[in-house]
């Protein structure tokens, strides 16, 4: 849907805040660590330098993002608390791609005693994101 078209959103949806005006980088991060498709182009701030929206398509699921803007009271601190899941069909795979493309390892991928494999990963905006599925068979 990169060509403009909107989609009805359901669920809950994150919205990341990205300090230092690096929403750009972070847009072509996501699409390298995670396969992020654009849903439409990002919408600008007058100062033509800052990202004030971008929907993005993370494995099925939306996660918007813009620069953060002190001057609205949107400043961007280091993010805490929060992880952003993906269930994937191939927990490796994923893992891999996310590390190749800079995002640190934050807790190793294992097989774990509820049947994931699952890991977690920092991005470099400082969010932290899981990565699991269910655990191969042989």
């Amino acid at each position: 849907m990169s060509n403009g078209q909107h989609q009805t959103l359901a669920g809950v949806t994150p919205h990341l805040t990205i300090g230092e005006k690096r929403a750009k980088e972070a847009i072509d991060f996501y699409k390298a660590a995670f396969g992020a498709e654009q849903v439409m182009e990002p919408h600008m701030a007058e100062d033509g330098e800052r990202i004030t929206h971008a929907h993005l398509h993370i494995n099925g699921g939306s996660v918007m993002l813009n620069d953060d803007f002190p001057e609205y009271g949107e400043a961007a601190g280091k993010p805490a608390a929060v992880t952003l899941h993906l269930h994937v069909d191939d927990a490796d795979a994923w893992f891999s791609r996310a590390l190749k493309a800079g995002a640190t390892e934050t807790m190793p991928l294992a097989d774990q005693f509820w049947g994931d494999r699952y890991g977690q990963v920092t991005d470099p905006f400082g969010h932290r994101w899981s990565i699991g599925a269910p655990v191969k068979q042989s």
